[in-house]
């Protein structure tokens, strides 16, 4: 089942209270906050209200916090091969 992929670009400030609404109604209330929403003319509609603010993909799969956290974590920049303990070792 494909979902909306909802991420909030630009914010609501000054913006007419029922804007304000839409964006409460679909879950977005900070910026670069990301909801995923089942694919439905309801919520197309929503998102066709406040399209100048938001970032919309479709995706397969609607991805936990634990998991979005994840996508935005960078890459550590080196690996670890063996561990200290065993590269500091004495030879006998």
């Amino acid at each position: 089942m494909p979902f909306f992929k909802i991420t909030l670009i630009r914010s609501a400030i000054g913006l007419p209270k029922k804007t304000t609404g839409v964006l409460q109604a679909l879950g977005l209330r900070k910026r670069m906050a990301t909801v995923f929403h089942p694919v439905s003319p309801q919520v197309a509609g929503q998102i066709m209200a406040v399209k100048e603010l938001v970032a919309v993909s479709e995706v397969e799969k609607a991805l936990s916090k634990a998991e979005l956290k994840a996508t935005r974590k960078p890459d550590p920049g080196y690996y670890i091969e063996t561990p200290a303990s065993e590269a500091f070792k004495p030879h006998l």
